[in-house]
């Protein structure tokens, strides 16, 4: 059941590297609000153009540190980037809600199976070792990630339904998201 307050989500996801970061994080603050969300969406701000790169990246580490420990929840985009899985960062983030015990969402525009990404991977980048099994086990990503997903949010990783991979920034899937974790905290979707 929801409290009188808005149940505030942490938007993580590498989201913040797109060319209009803002305008996407504005849309998906936009749909989280209509399933009564409130979003936060890490960006980067103006203040760091002036710092030092050391001064920059740690001032972001604790804004997005502040950001989640004022978050409920997390939203992931678990979206592959920059190789078969998940971006790193992101997978930093659903680990620390994890560790909190704070509910986690998350959803991959991806519909193609992880063990397929990382077999693709393999023959542009060769494995660090020869012999390296693929984790094969159907999921949308490594069992890890998908465990504390479904463990933590006791939702799935919500993936494409039709099967058809969608553009990185494609918001339909991250909308039903939204929509399935609403649904698990007890709010509806508003218009």
């Amino acid at each position: 059941m929801p409290s009188d307050r808005a149940i505030t989500a942490y938007l993580a996801g590498p989201d913040v590297f797109l060319p209009d970061a803002a305008e996407h994080a504005a849309r998906k603050i936009a749909i989280a609000a209509r399933y009564g969300i409130t979003g936060l969406a890490p960006l980067d701000d103006a203040s760091t153009a002036a710092m030092t790169e050391d001064e920059a990246w740690r001032a972001i580490f604790h804004k997005d540190i502040a950001m989640m420990a004022a978050s409920d929840i997390v939203i992931a985009n678990l979206t592959p980037f920059r190789g078969a899985s998940a971006d790193a960062g992101t997978l930093v983030e659903l680990g620390w809600f994890l560790g909190r015990g704070r509910k986690i969402f998350g959803y991959s525009n991806s519909a193609t199976p992880f063990a397929d990404r990382s077999r693709a991977q393999s023959a542009f980048v060769p494995d660090p070792a020869t012999g390296l099994m693929h984790e094969s086990f159907g999921l949308a990503d490594n069992l890890m990630v998908v465990g504390a997903v479904v463990y933590g949010g006791l939702c799935p990783i919500v993936i494409p339904g039709d099967g058809r991979d969608r553009a990185f920034d494609a918001l339909d899937v991250f909308e039903l998201c939204v929509a399935r974790a609403a649904a698990a905290l007890g709010f509806e979707h508003r218009n």
